[in-house]
């Protein structure tokens, strides 16, 4: 499957890309893994971005997500891999 590739190959950029750009795959990866975000919002920093990363993303198809998530890595692969 395409999408384990992609998600191998995003770990392994080999320059970190910014937390901005990582909470972009984070809630893309969390709504094709999960579905709909389905837990309390934490209350730390770190978790609440992560919360609203995956929020933003609610109503989106597992297909529509991991679509989306294949052209966000075709956007920052030539940056950050």
């Amino acid at each position: 499957m395409i999408i384990i590739a992609i998600l191998e190959k995003t770990k392994a950029f080999s320059k970190k890309p910014p937390t901005e750009v990582y909470l972009e795959f984070y809630g893309l990866y969390k709504q094709f893994q999960e579905g709909d975000i389905n837990i309390e919002k934490p209350a730390d920093a770190e978790g609440a971005a992560k919360y609203d990363a995956w929020q933003s993303r609610k109503g989106l198809s597992v297909d529509d997500a991991k679509a989306a998530y294949v052209a966000l890595y075709e956007k920052y692969n030539p940056i950050y891999g």
